[in-house]
Formats: C-alpha cells, sequence, structure tokens
C-alpha cells in the first residue's frame, strides 16, 4: 500500500471536468490526497474550454458524458493545448470514439489507486 504521506504528484494543477456533483468532490479530495493543486472544476463543455484558459492546469480529468453532451470537443481542445488527460466514464472503454481509444480510462466507479495510475499513465503518455 502506497504512503499515503507522501504526495506522488506534488502541486500538478489539474482541471476536473465532470457534470456529476458528488464525482467531482470525490475526485477534488482523491487529487488533493495525492498532492496535486484543484485548477478547477467544469460541468459542461463551454465552461470546460473557458476555463483552459484562465487555470493553466497541467492536466485534466475528462468526464466523457457532460450532462448528454459529448466531452469530446474537450479532449481535442486538451490535446492541442498538449494538456495530457484521463477520460473518466460509467460506460465502459469501449466507448471511446476511435481517434480517443488507448488513451488512459477511468471506469466508474473508481478508487484512489486506479486514479493514481491513470494520471501516471497520462502524463508519462504525454512526455
Amino acid at each position: 500500500m502506497p504512503d499515503r504521506a507522501t504526495p506522488r504528484f506534488d502541486n500538478l494543477r489539474v482541471l476536473i471536468i465532470e457534470d456529476e456533483t458528488l464525482i467531482a468532490l470525490l475526485l477534488e479530495d482523491m487529487l488533493t490526497e495525492l498532492g496535486c493543486t484543484i485548477a478547477g472544476s467544469a460541468a459542461t463543455v463551454s465552461t470546460a474550454i473557458e476555463m483552459m484558459d484562465g487555470t493553466a492546469p497541467a492536466f485534466a480529468v475528462l468526464d466523457i458524458n457532460l450532462g448528454g453532451e459529448s466531452s469530446y470537443v474537450v479532449a481535442e481542445a486538451l490535446a492541442k493545448r498538449g494538456i495530457p488527460f484521463v477520460f473518466s466514464t460509467g460506460y465502459g472503454e469501449g466507448r471511446l470514439e476511435p481517434p480517443w481509444q488507448g488513451r488512459p480510462i477511468l471506469q466508474k466507479p473508481f478508487g484512489q489507486e486506479q486514479l493514481a495510475e491513470a494520471v501516471a499513465a497520462a502524463i508519462g503518455a504525454a512526455a
């Protein structure tokens, strides 16, 4: 079991893009425990894109479905800015559209260790 006293992602600025308030709060808690700094939280595609410019995140957790709207536009904006991200979904890995298959994905429900592994994989892939 990892030592919780040692943050893995010291001050990594994370943007949480999640429309379910409880999941967003849970993500904030887990990421903070991992040493991250929460740059902000968005629940819609338009808010997420606006926040990218103002918050300067180094990483993002992106729910695939935001209030019934696909978040692939946000994924494209993150990729263009060179911001690594991990998808979060309750639908299953096979639901990712072809250009995004192979990206790190968190299958809901997930725990802190799975979140840490997905963050590490996304950051490692971007390096």
